[in-house]
């Protein structure tokens, strides 16, 4: 047996997401094979006996060990795999990705990048004075704002934060203050698919989505978020992502550079779900892209 798409996951809110996928697998044709953790066992035996085989891969896996032997699989027979994990390594280090940006001249909050802890337990004459009164506190791996302090204001602190996850790098960045747009923060989180740029309005502290209408980008001059998303594109060269985009008085900045770990609850089920139109149509780019492997 053969199929065009192969996604593996098992996280119960990924459903939508799948479903989505293969809906628009149905109406391209192509035939989509799902791996659960129900059939986890007898689907990889397929795949190293030869009775199962696919072309792409799409892993919500997202690092539960015991998917990888379908990523090896298809690493080793040389097949199309979206956001294949060791680029999703290097692209979610944030230390590597804030230089990256920087060299391309894009914006970034002032960032004091630390050592890990393990490597240099005593930091010594470090300056927090350029940060402001208060400042970001971030571990250069991890999603989700694990291991993030907001509002630091001390040395302590930071210190202190550097144990949490001893073996990364920390980034302490200046608080970044968007201005106010109709009443709202100009805050977005912006998802990339496949060539396509999906901006959305994204409240810092509610995490509420909504769509930026083409109207909005033309009377808020809000287009260079496409133009920023597809240059960190062609930097971190992911299938998909998200990345999150303040606009200041001065101008835009990113604030958090790659995220390939999304989360694709969608809106209809979740107040601060992606919004169900994004999410179906960041489906059918990757169905596009697997059907190119076809």
């Amino acid at each position: 047996m053969h199929s065009d798409l192969c996604l593996p996951w098992y996280w119960e809110y990924d459903i939508d997401f799948v479903r989505f996928v293969e809906q628009a697998c149905h109406e391209q044709g192509l035939t989509f094979w799902q791996i659960t953790p129900e059939n986890l066992l007898e689907s990889i035996q397929a795949l190293y006996t030869g009775e199962h085989t696919f072309n792409t891969l799409l892993d919500r896996s997202q690092g539960d060990d015991r998917f990888l032997p379908i990523n090896n699989w298809a690493k080793e027979h040389h097949k199309r795999r979206i956001n294949p994990p060791e680029l999703s390594a290097w692209s979610e280090d944030k230390a590597t990705m804030h230089l990256e940006l920087i060299n391309a001249g894009i914006h970034t909050p002032y960032t004091i990048i630390l050592p890990p802890f393990l490597e240099q337990p005593v930091i010594r004459n470090l300056d927090l004075t350029p940060l402001g009164n208060q400042f970001v506190i971030k571990p250069s791996h991890g999603g989700g704002s694990a291991g993030v302090i907001l509002g630091a204001f001390s040395l302590d602190q930071v210190l202190r934060a550097r144990m949490e996850f001893p073996e990364q790098k920390y980034l302490l960045q200046a608080t970044v203050t968007p201005r106010t747009i109709h009443g709202r923060p100009a805050w977005f989180r912006v998802f990339y698919a496949v060539g396509k740029v999906y901006p959305c309005w994204w409240h810092p502290l509610t995490h509420v989505f909504s769509i930026v209408t083409p109207s909005e980008e033309h009377r808020y001059d809000l287009s260079p978020l496409h133009d920023i998303t597809q240059r960190i594109a062609s930097l971190c060269r992911l299938d998909w992502f998200t990345t999150e985009i303040a606009l200041t008085h001065e101008n835009f900045i990113v604030v958090d550079y790659v995220n390939d770990q999304i989360d694709t609850r969608i809106q209809s089920k979740a107040v601060d779900g992606v919004p169900d139109e994004v999410m179906r149509n960041v489906a059918k780019q990757l169905v596009e892209l697997a059907k190119g492997y076809v």
